[in-house]
């Protein structure tokens, strides 16, 4: 999901302990000094307010998809020109949890997304990211930024195991010929299903549950794919009494308010259960 030419985040010795290498494009860094000036009227406003306007502000930029797979080294990829569902999340989310500090700067957001996006905020290679959209939930409920609320809701357990990756090796670069990283992969996956499953909410409730659904919660789409959880990640959002979500498109081909309900969209597709909900923390932005 990238695009133009990348650079090499050069940080000195003093801010190495403090702040993750990054690649980014001159482009990137425009882009968020335009998101500081849009998002500055708002910065004491409520958190759904930002994470809203703060989504709101990548409608139509386009999608691109495996905009982590482009290197052959894991390093942390920074690109606010296009996303794929789950680098949209987690770059609204950076943005919000930085906005509010005393001092909102790059360095602040960066730091934020890797903490998003590697266990433990740590990059120890491939593995270490959270490839697993619960795996990734799981780990971002324990630092506090999210609260899972499919249980509460009335949501059923699913005891799924998980697979996916190590069973398509084939299906990533990464894994086609490296045995150490599928065996790293492959334990990784038994970690996340010692946990026993997830809860979800089905699809043909989510019609009578649209209510119950907080505007601008995360909301990860299920799947019956065998060793897979999710296929898909977006944000609830309300459109009068409308429940739809925000996401970014892979038909469209661009970040979008869809236009059809999260009920009508999951009932539409055949392969997805349903979905998993998740509040963010108020704390969060704080």
């Amino acid at each position: 999901m990238k695009s133009g030419v990348f650079i090499l985040l050069c940080l000195t010795a003093a801010q190495l302990s403090a702040q993750p290498t990054a690649l980014y494009s001159p482009s990137d860094r425009e882009i968020f000094h335009e998101y500081l000036t849009a998002i500055e009227p708002y910065r004491e406003a409520s958190l759904q307010t930002i994470l809203e306007k703060t989504a709101l502000f990548f409608v139509g930029k386009p999608y691109r998809a495996h905009t982590l797979e482009e290197s052959s080294e894991e390093q942390l990829t920074v690109n606010l020109r296009a996303f794929d569902c789950t680098t949209f999340v987690e770059t609204v989310l950076a943005l919000t949890g930085m906005v509010k500090s005393d001092d909102p700067s790059f360095d602040i957001f960066v730091k934020e997304l890797q903490s998003l996006r590697y266990r433990n905020g740590t990059i120890e290679g491939y593995a270490s990211r959270l490839h697993y959209a619960t795996d990734w939930l799981h780990e971002n409920e324990q630092r506090g930024v999210l609260r899972n609320l499919s249980a509460s809701l009335g949501g059923v357990h699913q005891e799924k195991a998980l697979h996916f990756m190590s069973s398509h090796r084939e299906a990533y670069s990464r894994l086609k010929e490296d045995d150490a990283m599928l065996d790293r992969i492959a334990s990784m996956e038994e970690m996340v299903n010692r946990r026993g499953g997830y809860h979800y909410l089905p699809k043909g409730v989510l019609e009578a549950a649209a209510d119950q659904i907080p505007h601008m919660s995360v909301v990860l789409f299920t799947t019956a794919i065998d060793g897979l959880d999710a296929t898909h990640m977006g944000f609830a959002f309300r459109k009068g009494e409308t429940l739809t979500f925000l996401h970014a498109s892979s038909s469209a081909k661009k970040v979008k308010i869809d236009e059809k309900t999260i009920s009508d969209y999951t009932l539409g597709q055949k392969s997805c259960t349903g979905i998993i909900v998740a509040e963010i923390n108020a704390s969060y932005s704080k």
